[in-house]
This record gives structure tokens, sequence and C-alpha cells, in this order.
């Protein structure tokens, strides 16, 4: 495929951030603050642990520098293993209140785009300072859990020193640990940091194994992801799930719980992560009955998952877009207010009644809240928010990363329709996935691409395969126009 220029998909993100309400540039008084910045001295005192010589090691994109957390596990007797996750001190250089901060606040989160990154914090910050790159020691929040069995049998969260010893990165970590590729060199460069990512994994698989039995569901969502040599967009690839990326998300949903959990224990209030019981779940109902499945007229995330695990294995084709269906239906998560001694909703999607957001602080602000709440509950000082600021917050961040969710989609279909017009007139293999009065549209597996099928769609319904002809880009709008082959 031919390397274009990111330069249209450049103006056309800006606009997109300002239209949504988002801050695309920092002001002056945040990169003066910035400038000023120094690398501070590792913590010290009675209350901060020194944990650098630990095998730690974070796992994240093949590109990321903003690295928020890292992760090492230690077998205990009886077969039980404590797991201990370290997420970046942000709060130690972001001070509430600062230029620095209000920016954080005004965006509530780094907005991901196809066209680049518009990071929540300076990169001076969020890829240097408060990030947990490797061979630098760095004020971390740890949140230790015993797991037995897949439950977290006990916890406690500390502030500690810790040094990233191995840099790696999903698809190579994946690999090797599905047998289909080498261990990673950083990997190998630590004495015993490939059992360690063994425990570490064996440990996740449980913990999602529980989650799976309670209801946890499994959804798989088409996502492309943007390959870049320098400003040169080179391609769209299909973002697939794989064991590390599980690996660290069940970690992080663990560590998430017991933050929360911790939380409400000491009598503070907090952002809670939810995603109520679906209001629409008689359209589920009805979606499964057209499938020949039964489910039970009130919402049930286990009886969802069941149908959903025998729908991935009898038809896995049609499956990405049964998962879309059913995450419209789900409706979106929100940040909420959980008042002490007032329980907020759990999480549908994940099968858990407590769960906040506290493991991204660089680049999600409600996790940078979290990180405050939490440090106050340990030192013994009072919230540094009050339930009128947090309930505020709650609803100011859904908002925002509503916004930022819809720029990300815009750039990347524009992304789309950039790396494919110098490609009409030729053909490509498709599958139907959606056909209804407003339209037939198609997905294409090379880019992962979708677009509207104009012509000769007639007969034709989800599902089926379709050989297509690209007649017309729209890069400013996102558009892109197929046809039917007359090979097809």
């Amino acid at each position: 495929m031919t390397p274009v220029t990111t330069r249209p998909l450049d103006a056309i993100a800006h606009r997109m951030m300002i239209e949504r309400g988002l801050e695309p540039d920092f002001s002056t008084a945040v990169l003066s603050e910035v400038a000023g910045l120094r690398e501070a001295a590792p913590p010290v005192g009675p209350d901060v642990r020194d944990l650098r010589e630990r095998p730690w090691a974070s796992i994240d994109n093949d590109t990321s520098r903003d690295l928020d957390q890292l992760s090492v596990a230690e077998p205990l007797p009886g077969g039980a293993v404590k797991v201990l996750v370290a997420i970046a001190d942000v709060d130690a250089m972001v001070k509430r209140g600062s230029a620095i901060d209000d920016h954080a606040r005004a965006n509530t989160t780094s907005v991901y785009t196809a066209a680049g990154i518009f990071p929540m914090l300076p990169e001076r910050l969020s890829t240097d300072l408060t990030s947990l790159g490797p061979g630098k020691d760095r004020a971390a929040m740890v949140v230790e859990m015993v797991v037995d069995g897949g439950a977290v049998t006990g916890s406690s969260v500390y502030r500690a020193v810790v040094r990233n010893h191995a840099q790696l990165a999903y698809n190579a970590v994946a690999a090797w640990l599905d047998g289909a590729g080498p261990a990673p060199a950083a990997l190998l460069a630590v004495a015993g940091l490939d059992e360690q990512i063994r425990i570490q994994d064996r440990v996740a698989q449980a913990l999602r194994g529980l989650r799976f039995q309670r209801g946890a569901l499994s959804l798989q969502t088409p996502r492309a992801e943007a390959v870049f040599d320098a400003d040169r967009l080179l391609d769209l690839r299909a973002d697939v799930p794989n064991r590390a990326k599980e690996l660290i998300e069940d970690l992080m949903v663990a560590a998430n719980g017991v933050t929360a959990r911790l939380l409400a224990d000491r009598g503070f209030p907090s952002l809670r992560r939810v995603l109520q019981a679906p209001a629409r779940w008689p359209r589920i109902v009805a979606l499964a009955e057209g499938l020949g499945e039964t489910l039970p007229a009130d919402p049930s995330a286990r009886a969802l998952s069941d149908f959903l695990v025998r729908r991935r294995a009898q038809d896995p084709v049609r499956f990405p877009e049964l998962s879309l269906s059913i995450v419209k239906l789900l409706g979106r998560g929100q940040y909420a207010l959980e008042r002490p001694g007032q329980r907020a909703e759990g999480h549908f999607g994940l099968a858990v009644s407590d769960y906040t957001h506290s493991t991204a602080p660089n680049r999600r602000f409600p996790d940078l809240v979290t990180q405050r709440l939490l440090k106050a509950a340990l030192a013994g000082a009072p919230p540094p928010y009050s339930d009128g600021e947090l309930g505020a917050l709650a609803s100011h961040c859904s908002t925002q990363e509503e916004g930022a969710e819809k720029v990300e989609r815009q750039v990347g279909k524009s992304a789309a329709a950039l790396l494919l017009a110098s490609r009409v007139g030729e053909r490509f293999d498709g599958l139907v996935t959606g056909a209804s009065a407003k339209g037939t549209w198609v997905r294409v597996s090379r880019p992962p691409v979708e677009g509207r099928l104009v012509r000769g769609f007639q007969g034709l319904d989800v599902g089926d395969a379709v050989r297509v002809e690209l007649t017309h880009t729209d890069v400013e709008r996102g558009y892109i126009d197929f046809a039917r082959s007359a090979a097809g």
C-alpha cells in the first residue's frame, strides 16, 4: 500500500477536537510550566517502600512511551500468588490547580487518532517524567493482591519507588506465550523474567476465568490501528485481542477493584466506572430469538455471556457484527459518584460490582483524581475533592470521553478514505456488515475498513460474501463507496 502524508488528517483531527469541545493544543501557560519542570528525586520516608530491585516489567503497545503500570508476581505457599501492580505517581508531578492540571481536567483523556496522539499531559511528563520508562527510578502507587483460584483474597495499597527492568510489547509477548514466536530480547535480558511473565499469565487467566463464570462478556468489535513511518501513514491494521493484552487487562481490572474497595472501606467518595444493566435488554432478547436462542426476560450478564460464547463458536464470521450490535444495545460506560455508604452501579460487562479507573493516570483524568483520593485516604487526610466536585467531574469526564471516541472514529474513517484514495477502481473481497433501509455496508479485510455499497446491493444480507469495486472516497467526510463487482 502506498504511504500517504498525514497532513490532511492533521487538519481534520484538529477541527474535530475543537468541534467536540476538546483542546487540541497546550496553552502558553502549560508550556511555561513544563519548561520549568525538573526530574524529581525518588521519594523517601517510612511510608515509601524501595522496590526497585524487583523484576518489574511493562507490557504495552509497540510504540507506547506513556507507560502507566508495571507488574510483578511472587508465588506463595499453597498455590496462591502475590501480584504487585505499580501505577505511575502522576500526582507527584502534576499539582492540582496548575495549568497542566487544568488542561488535563478540560480534556480528561488522551485522544489516539490515525493522525497522531493528542496527549492529556505534555509529553515531557507523560512519556518521560511520569512515565515508568525502562531504567528509571520512579515514584509509584503499588496495589498488592493475593490471588488464589482466580479470586483476590487479600490486598493492600502503598507508595513505593520502582524501576522498570524490561519494556515489553503485546504482540511479541503474546506470540511467545502462545508458542508462535521467540522470547523477546528484552525479556531474556533479565534473569528469571520469562518465568515471571508466565506466572502473571497464569494468574491473569485464573482471574479472567472467574469473571467469566460470573458473567463477564466476551465481545469482538472490529478496530483498526494506524501504522506510521514518521509523518506518513503506511497502513491500517486490524487490532485483535491477544494473550498479553488479556494479561494486562485482567490484572488492571483486579487492581481497580482493590482501589475501589479501599476507598469505600476508608469512608471516601470515589469516581466509579459503571455500566448499568441494559435498558434495551428486550431488544437483546429479540436479537437472540432471531438466532434461535432464548434469553431470560430480566437482564442477566451470565446468560448473555453464555449466549455470546455459543455464537462465537457457531458463527465466528458474523460474530464481530453481533458483538457490535450488543455493544450498542448495552450502552456506554459512564463515570459516577459513589458516596460513602451509597453503592453505585457495578459494571455489567465486566461482571464486577466494585470498579474504578485508577491504573492509567498519564492518559485519563479520572485515574489521576482517584490517585489523589487514594493518597489522602492512606495518609489519613480528608478527601481532596468534595462530593459536588466529584459528581460534576463524573459527568464531565463521561461527556469528554464520548467526544474523544467520536474524534477517533471520524479520523479513522478519514484515514481509511485517504489510504484508499489512489485505489479507486480496484476490487476487493468483502463481507456485508449491515443491510437495512438506511443502506448496505461492506467490510473489506485489507485494509480493515468499511464502506457503503452504493450499487448492486439488492438481495444481499448481513454475512454475505461479496466482491466489490471501490468507486469513490471522500477524505474530509470519511466516506468510502463500493459497487458490487460484475464478477461478484
